[in-house]
């Protein structure tokens, strides 16, 4: 058994000086600190049954059986008295009882760990900024999400005037959320509305048709159709335009539509509804590349569900990118039960809400965003007020607090 001894400013340094003299076969016979930094000596060859006869005081104490604790990344072990080691028969190790107790108490050990140091992190940035740890309570209690909370919490001034702190946050949100007064139904133009499958795009295109019409009428009116993969979905919009007195065209590929959108030059508003295709969709580049091409000049509205869930929405933002779309329209807005994910996607990329559809009715259940600020806010001041208050001033937030520090 060869032994030897190491020094090194941290245990990280001193265990890959180990690893690089003696091999991922070395064990680590014990460790201090000292006053540059840490020691360590480790062996090659390492016969446990040489222990007791050479130390029988300090191993009494100590279970002969020795407990191996695998540090994938430096490729070490941990000897009966020493800390790491990597284990040479994992198959044995992962067998070993005592082994799966200790695994089993570390990782207790470190969330335990993990929750007190992210409660004593967030009391003490409660304790610094007060104000700012407010907003974000409430914030993350209006289900916006961490990133989104932080960077609204961070431009709050550090004191306010106002009698009740709590609206400085709705007043944050409304201020950067982003509002697009849209004016496809007062002057036209060439609009496409994509997104993936049934977040309700044919029901909206049908939605600002009927607007439409019920201000000009609909002889400057047109629709086109590029979805040819759900089944009725023109039957569906051919309805549509049979109510409305306008006619629908119909285009499978990006030579079609270009010959299309160039027969309806003289029609002053022409929507068009495109194929449902998600995020993940292997077709989705195809449709892409058809509107890019049939379509450049079209305006592009980006249809995002409201009850979407975060991860979700924001994988759809990313999607539809390329197209770079001018404005979003929320859909369904009366089967949310939180607005936090969808104005947290508007927010994080900068996508204004251009509209709001809370219903089936055509057109009734579509609303301009611009002129519903309050009643977003009104809206997020009642989920609020349905979840309960998020913690007292005396109280700890443990919960919030993980949840932030999670995604710091």
């Amino acid at each position: 058994m060869k032994i030897k001894r190491y020094t090194a400013a941290s245990m990280r340094l001193a265990l890959a000086q180990v690893r690089a003299e003696q091999g991922e076969e070395a064990v680590i016979l014990s460790s201090r600190r000292i006053d540059d930094g840490v020691e360590v000596v480790a062996a090659v060859d390492y016969d446990e049954t040489l222990i007791p006869r050479a130390a029988p005081v300090r191993t009494s104490q100590v279970d002969p059986a020795p407990v191996v604790i695998s540090v994938p990344d430096l490729g070490l072990s941990v000897a009966p008295g020493g800390i790491e080691r990597r284990a040479s028969e994992p198959a044995v190790a992962a067998a070993d009882p005592q082994l799966a107790g200790v695994r089993s108490e570390l990782q207790s050990l470190r969330f335990l760990l993990e929750s007190e140091l992210a409660s004593l992190a967030w009391h003490d940035r409660a304790r610094r900024e007060p104000l700012q740890t407010r907003i974000l309570e409430e914030l993350l209690a209006l289900d916006i999400a961490p990133d989104v909370a932080r960077m609204l919490a961070g431009t709050a001034p550090k004191q306010t005037s106002l009698q009740d702190p709590a609206n400085l946050s709705l007043a944050l949100l409304a201020k950067h959320l982003p509002l697009a007064q849209d004016t496809t139904c007062t002057e036209g133009g060439i609009v496409a509305v994509v997104g993936p499958t049934g977040v309700g795009k044919t029901t909206t295109i049908a939605k600002l048709a009927a607007r439409w019409a019920l201000k000009h009428r609909s002889t400057g009116l047109a629709i086109v159709s590029t979805d040819s993969y759900r089944i009725g979905a023109r039957e569906q919009l051919q309805t549509y335009a049979r109510i409305l007195g306008c006619p629908l065209h119909a285009a499978d590929s990006a030579r079609e539509l270009t010959q299309v959108l160039e027969r309806l030059r003289g029609k002053q508003l022409v929507l068009i509804d495109t194929a449902g295709v998600g995020p993940r969709d292997e077709r989705l580049g195809e449709q892409l590349g058809m509107l890019r091409q049939g379509a450049p000049r079209a305006s592009v509205m980006l249809a995002l569900p409201a009850q979407g869930e975060s991860h979700a929405l924001q994988e759809i933002t990313a999607a539809f990118a390329p197209l770079a779309p001018r404005a979003c329209i929320l859909t369904k807005v009366d089967e949310a039960a939180s607005f936090g994910a969808a104005l947290s996607t508007a927010v994080r990329n900068r996508l204004p809400i251009a509209y709001l559809c809370n219903g089936q009715r055509v057109p009734e259940d579509v609303h301009s965003a611009h002129q519903r600020r309050v009643w977003l806010v009104r809206a997020a001041r009642q989920f609020k007020e349905r979840r309960g208050p998020v913690s007292d001033a005396g109280r700890p937030v443990p919960p919030i607090a993980r949840r932030e520090q999670a995604h710091a």
